[in-house]
């Protein structure tokens, strides 16, 4: 576990940086420690956070709040986490509804969402649009030789590998979270087809944008949960400088067609401590 009042700072450099983490987790003790700690090494850095701050509606705003009383900007993607409704939760919102309001409530504290203008990094490796998306699942990431999601999910429940979004992330009022899915993506899509094709981007996504993250999953029937076969190119369509997930809480640099893939999760305390090193260090996008 890490001290008491200890800070996690990025590794020293002499310009504002684009930095990221994500999979805070705050429902657990030890990582509100650690975000506890966060702080820029400089007064114009910008944080992003790929989601799962936590599931509790509060804890997440309170959250994000804190950040950005740090941080020149923060700019947040939500996760699966924070489209839960938990029982114990005051906020009972469901699907879009709660995620609607959790837009609503970022922008009343300064953080910017998928929902408003793309901002422009033009600091160290910049200028790049950074454009935070929401796009969920839709159980395109198959195990081999299962031709449907509904053969994909019958496996899962045989071998009791099973997300809990199935139980506490509602689609309303889709009827199904692939149909939810699928209109994120045609919207984000049109929105990133407006975008300058002279910049390059940093695309941030709770989820994956490929698959190839998924295959070294400890259990493989959890990537149906981990994101879409529709957004396979975007990085390259896009014209991605940096890709930036969590969600797997396996921290790691990747390159797919020359892009860096940077998952950034802070994970569960558990995980953090079988890895070693300092949790919540955080993760430079762009130099």
């Amino acid at each position: 576990m890490c001290g008491a009042g200890r800070r996690f700072y990025p590794a020293a450099v002499s310009t504002p940086g684009l930095y990221a983490i994500s999979d805070l987790h705050v429902s657990y003790a030890e990582n509100r420690e650690i975000v506890e700690g966060l702080r820029p090494a400089d007064p114009g850095d910008w944080l992003i956070v790929a989601g799962d701050v936590g599931e509790v509606f509060a804890d997440v705003v309170r959250t994000l709040e804190l950040l950005a009383g740090r941080f020149a900007k923060v700019i947040w993607s939500p996760g699966n986490h924070e489209l839960w409704t938990p029982r114990d939760d005051p906020e009972q919102e469901r699907g879009e509804a709660r995620y609607r309001k959790l837009v609503d409530a970022c922008r009343a504290i300064g953080v910017v969402t998928p929902e408003d203008e793309y901002p422009v990094w033009r600091g160290d490796g910049g200028p790049a649009v950074v454009a935070p998306l929401f796009l969920l699942y839709d159980y395109s990431f198959r195990m081999p030789g299962l031709a449907t999601k509904e053969a994909s999910l019958a496996r899962a429940y045989e071998v009791g590998v099973v997300c809990t979004d199935e139980i506490l992330l509602h689609p309303d009022p889709y009827p199904n979270r692939e149909q939810w899915c699928w209109q994120r993506v045609a919207a984000t899509g049109r929105r990133l087809d407006a975008v300058d094709p002279g910049l390059r981007t940093v695309l941030i996504n709770h989820w994956p944008l490929v698959r190839e993250p998924t295959r070294i999953l400890r259990y493989p029937e959890f990537a149906q949960w981990c994101g879409t076969e529709l957004t396979a190119d975007w990085h390259v369509k896009y014209r991605a400088a940096a890709a930036v997930y969590g969600h797997l809480h396996i921290p790691r640099t990747t390159w797919y067609d020359g892009v860096r893939f940077e998952e950034v999760s802070v994970g569960y305390p558990r995980e953090w401590r079988q890895r070693g090193g300092a949790p919540g260090v955080l993760r430079r996008v762009l130099d």
